[in-house]
């Protein structure tokens, strides 16, 4: 998944994709704790997903912050 990507989604869509790769990285340390991962970077790659969609979580929720603040 690309950041272009990312920034795209709206805040629902964000916290949809979250909570799958959340579960994804579950499901292949799992794997990987039974030696059933064929692919071991595949987990470093969904690291990197989960910070992407955390980045711009984190970006909207500071860019409604700074709208609050001008507004009042």
């Amino acid at each position: 998944m690309k950041a272009a990507e990312v920034r795209e989604f709206t805040a629902a869509e964000l916290d949809r994709k979250y909570a799958e790769l959340k579960k994804d990285l579950f499901n292949l340390r799992m794997q990987h704790a039974t030696n059933q991962l064929e692919n071991p970077i595949r987990i470093r790659d969904i690291k990197r997903d989960i910070a992407r969609v955390m980045t711009q979580i984190r970006a909207n929720t500071d860019k409604d912050a700074v709208k609050e603040a001008a507004g009042k």
